[in-house]
């Protein structure tokens, strides 16, 4: 039949097609039978329809539109896809009230519209669905990215300001010190014009000199030399003003200095209970104001001696801003390394000391020696001699209390309003010594020496007089003799600097009154029996708080003192102690010799070193004596100095740490960072605050 060989023709057609190449499976029907069941039911619309017609067949409209069009006219079409439309075609969708249909301005209908009329493609339930999904996630997406990358935005923003602030402020050190140098390279250059023109006009001045010599009278020559001192004296007054210019500078320098050394502190943030904001804040104010000074100065012409001091104390604020900083950070490791040790710390060098009267328990560690030297271990008690000259200066100290014993015991009220008055006297000059200025330093000397030699002095407004009692004198020098002890307990613990403004009154009135000086050592070696150098021994009966009153410490009400507080107090006499045996009252035609030098400085460091050493305390107080008096040591005894300076590197070093805990190393460490620096420069450091020829003049 015709339709059977057009079925063969087909089926040959489609073999050679490359449909021809594709698996057709019989179980899928089967397995695939939802599939199939989807493609020959009606179309359904999923909840997500609505905003699918209003957001995504608006933009697809076209496009179907162009391929049923295309798809009708293709000549190539037949009824079987004809029916295939049929079924995938659907009458015109309406519009709904969830999406209304926009109509023009001009009354007619909109294009939208227009295309909703004609015949669209709808995708089966399941893809418009999914694609809804796709659409909302998307959306969701963006809105989530939009949000994260303000949030990014606005911490970026707020980084980028905190850097822009430090820059800016480091920018304005920068230019602060750059501004310097130039101030010091304009002011060389502006002093050496000076000179050559000062130069050209001293000639000039000559010359004419010489030439109106012949044709002026005595009047004209008186005239002349007028003005010549006239011109000396603006010269004059201009080189002072460019020495306080350039002291100035020195002190911008300084205090820029030591701004660095506060920003370099930050490595400590992390152990300090304080904030380090603080401190950079007031050191940046105090570089603004010492610039500050220098840019009115160079304004209104040169400096005064007004902005000098102002410099000065700004200057004086930043060491001390900086000091208190390294306090802090110090405390700050100390405490972390020695928490809830105090009492411990007490017991254990009672406890050490009760061990001390005979050899001790365990040797002690020593670094090796060379072959041929013996490990000898050192004494525990002091020599013969040393403690016989403590015990004549205490037997002195105790004859003078009981030479003004009737003094103090009486009863008559006009007596002791004449010793309140002799006790000030004394003592209120003492505590009015400071490091702003000699001349004041020497106001306090003269006052002090005239009350010791029987001159009437003024105090709280009435004339003292050391001869209105006949024990008015020993009362005064021992009362003097122990205020300065006192000041070196308190205020040079607080204050290193003050030792020496109070060591050089101190050494002048012992030179001029020796007994004051014997006092003095006799009030130190009681209340720091180290400074001796003199460990106090347990004796058998004796009471536990008498014996830690022995060593130093205070006992109130059963109660020992902190072991950072006894050590401050230590410090401070120690210190006052070094800089009294190298300092002497200034005179220029001085011949006398130091009523106690620094042979005696020389002699207790070499018996404390000869001496087993205590844990904590000799570390702390050999650190305090060679920061004060190492520099004097140094040049007065040389070699001999440097070859101590190594005993106690190589062999009294390891004796301190055997007996030093693992929370007391702060002090060691200290020490031995101290002589290690001053081995490695081959110098030790002039001591902070030491009197030079400057401080005389001021």
């Amino acid at each position: 039949m015709p339709s059977e060989g057009r079925c063969w023709e087909t089926l040959r057609a489609l073999r050679n097609s490359s449909k021809s190449r594709l698996r057709y499976h019989r179980e899928w029907l089967v397995r695939y039978e939802d599939v199939l069941e989807e493609c020959t039911s009606l179309p359904k619309l999923s909840s997500y329809s609505g905003w699918v017609v209003d957001h995504i067949l608006p933009n697809t409209l076209p496009h179907t539109q162009e391929n049923s069009t295309s798809f009708d006219n293709s000549p190539s079409s037949g009824s079987a896809s004809g029916l295939d439309q049929q079924s995938l075609l659907k009458s015109p969708v309406k519009s709904t009230p969830e999406s209304p249909s926009p109509s023009a301005p001009n009354g007619t209908k909109s294009t939208h519209e227009f295309q909703r009329t004609e015949p669209i493609a709808l995708l089966p339930s399941r893809a418009i669905k999914v694609e809804g999904c796709i659409r909302m996630y998307e959306l969701v997406h963006s809105m989530r990215g939009t949000e994260g990358l303000r949030q990014w935005q606005e911490e970026q923003e707020r980084k980028v300001r905190a850097l822009s602030e430090m820059a800016s402020e480091q920018l304005k050190r920068f230019d602060e010190l750059k501004e310097l140098k130039l101030h010091k390279e304009f002011q060389d250059l502006q002093e050496v014009m000076e000179k050559r023109e000062a130069l050209g006009h001293q000639e000039k001045l000559k010359a004419e000199h010489r030439r109106r010599a012949k044709i002026l009278n005595l009047k004209l020559r008186e005239a002349e030399q007028l003005r010549v001192k006239q011109a000396e004296q603006e010269q004059l007054r201009k080189e002072e003003g460019q020495v306080r210019l350039r002291s100035l500078y020195t002190l911008q320098e300084e205090v820029l200095q030591l701004n660095q050394q506060l920003d370099a502190s930050k490595q400590h943030r992390d152990l300090l209970s304080v904030d380090l904001a603080a401190f950079q804040t007031r050191g940046n104010q105090l570089c603004s104001l010492i610039s500050g000074i220098i840019r009115t100065t160079l304004e209104s012409g040169y400096p005064t001696a007004e902005h000098q001091a102002e410099a000065e104390q700004i200057l004086q604020e930043m060491r001390d801003l900086l000091s208190n900083l390294e306090q802090e950070i110090t405390r700050a490791y100390e405490v972390k390394k020695k928490q809830d040790e105090d009492e411990a710390r007490v017991k254990l060098q009672a406890s050490q000391v009760l061990q001390r009267p005979g050899a001790p328990t365990q040797p002690s560690v020593l670094s090796p020696r060379p072959a041929g030297t013996q490990n000898e271990d050192l004494q525990v008690k002091v020599q013969d001699s040393t403690m016989q000259w403590y015990q004549q200066l205490q037997d002195a100290s105790a004859k003078c209390v009981l030479a003004f014993e009737g003094l103090t015991n009486s009863k008559d009220s006009q007596v002791k309003k004449v010793k309140m008055d002799l006790q000030k006297a004394a003592t209120i000059p003492v505590s009015q010594i400071s490091t702003i200025a000699g001349s004041k330093l020497k106001e306090v000397f003269e006052k002090i020496h005239s009350l010791l030699s029987g001159k009437p002095v003024q105090s709280g407004g009435r004339s003292v007089s050391v001869t209105l009692n006949p024990q008015g004198l020993d009362f005064v020098q021992y009362k003097l003799a122990e205020k300065f002890v006192k000041q070196g307990e308190e205020e040079v613990a607080s204050h290193h600097e003050a030792a020496f403004p109070i060591a050089v009154v101190a050494s002048a009135i012992w030179e001029l009154h020796p007994k004051v000086g014997d006092l003095i050592l006799a009030h130190l070696h009681k209340k720091c029996p180290y400074s001796v150098p003199f460990y106090p021994a347990f004796k058998e009966g004796m009471a536990l708080e008498d014996y830690q009153r022995m060593l130093g410490y205070q006992v109130t009400d059963s109660k020992v003192e902190q072991q950072d507080n006894f050590l401050k107090r230590m410090s401070g006499m120690i210190r006052l102690y070094a800089a009294i045996i190298q300092l002497q009252w200034p005179s220029g035609n001085r011949q006398e010799a130091h009523p106690h030098g620094l042979n005696h400085g020389w002699r207790w460091l070499a018996q404390i070193l000869n001496m087993e050493p205590l844990s904590d305390v000799t570390a702390t107080l050999l650190l305090d004596f060679l920061e004060v008096c190492g520099n004097a040591l140094m040049k007065q005894y040389q070699v001999q100095f440097w070859k101590m300076i190594l005993l106690i590197k190589e062999d009294y070093f390891p004796r301190i740490e055997a007996i030093t805990s693992s929370g007391q190393m702060g002090s060691f460490i200290r020490l031995k960072q101290f002589l290690e620096k001053c081995l490695q420069r081959k110098e030790i450091p002039v001591p902070k605050g030491f009197l030079t020829s400057s401080f005389w003049r001021s």
